[in-house]
């Protein structure tokens, strides 16, 4: 009697694919192995292996340093002047940059909140953040406190996908605060309004002094996150595009110099800009083509001093 595949009978489908990424991932059994040990086909021991990694039930993180990236992160140190840099390691063309980079995000943040002298972290929203949070490990952390950098809140009233606070509370059991406001306020005197506030002053108050942040880098080209979101009509895309938006952090719009414009939506982002960071450590996380510009400036413009990002970003910003 094969006691696995009775056992796994009465499993969820769930716990069948934890179980054999576990074997493949952990144990190093080949999927012939894995079907034998679950009693089920080859050919379902490679989906649920599949589905283990594609649902995240099972997270691969690389320990081991390659060479060639430690080069790579003492270069970019050297010529940003960064206090913090990762760099991983390329998953080739075709694949999104941010499988390749979220874990190595989500290692450097395991590494700042391990602390136990009491911290503040703010936090951008986007993509990136999101599956960076995805990698972090569960951890208790009620020494720390997180924060919203901005507000999450669209025209229509809807809350982005794309939130971070609200999800690393959840990971970490820390105690958290959202920003409550909109993420681009309706006219200038409208977030003046909502800057008025005393709840909204407390949580921005906490977000200016914090001693570490980690913010995504949003490109200001067609598929800008800032409007494929819901954030921004198209035409006020055009008119950053024409001031000569190269990319944005937390909604604030910059040149290529990495300097913040002082016109359209900049004079309506509600939250708090993320400006030179001083003794404070700002962490961007980025990579990828259409990422390149708005990283390049932002390291320009010295609003970042630390970096996680991949092997051909860093090349391509080291030339």
């Amino acid at each position: 009697m094969n006691m696995a595949g009775d056992r796994d009978q009465e499993a969820t489908p769930l716990d069948l694919a934890a179980r054999a990424g576990w074997l493949y991932y952990v144990g190093g059994k080949t999927q012939d192995q894995i079907a034998k040990e679950l009693g089920i086909s080859r050919q379902r021991a490679q989906r649920m292996v599949a589905r283990a990694m594609a649902d995240g039930l099972i997270r691969v993180r690389m320990e081991h340093p390659v060479s060639h990236c430690l080069a790579l992160e003492a270069r970019l140190r050297e010529r940003f002047s960064l206090k913090v840099c990762r760099v991983a390691p390329s998953l080739g063309e075709g694949v999104d940059p941010v499988h390749s980079i979220a874990p190595f995000a989500a290692a450097e943040m395991e590494r700042i909140l391990s602390s136990s002298e009491p911290l503040v972290m703010a936090l951008g929203t986007g993509r990136t953040l999101r599956a960076t949070i995805e990698n972090l490990s569960s951890m208790e952390c009620e020494q720390h406190k997180l924060v919203s950098l901005n507000g999450n809140i669209s025209p229509d009233g809807s809350a982005s996908f794309y939130d971070v606070v609200m999800r690393i509370a959840d990971k970490i059991r820390a105690p958290h605060f959202p920003m409550p406001l909109p993420q681009i306020a309706s006219s200038p005197e409208e977030r003046e309004v909502f800057y008025s506030l005393k709840p909204v002053q407390q949580v921005m108050r906490l977000a200016q002094g914090a001693g570490v942040t980690f913010v995504g880098i949003g490109q200001m080209n067609e598929n800008a996150p800032l409007r494929k979101d819901g954030f921004m009509s198209a035409g006020e895309l055009a008119q950053m595009q024409a001031a000569g938006a190269a990319g944005e952090i937390a909604g604030w719009a910059y040149d290529a110099e990495g300097r913040y414009l002082e016109t359209g939506t900049n004079l309506r982002v509600a939250g708090v800009r993320v400006d030179p960071p001083g003794e404070n450590l700002v962490v961007g996380v980025a990579a990828g083509t259409e990422k390149f510009e708005g990283l390049q400036a932002a390291l320009k413009g010295g609003l970042l001093n630390g970096l996680v990002t991949d092997e051909p970003t860093a090349k391509a910003l080291l030339t």
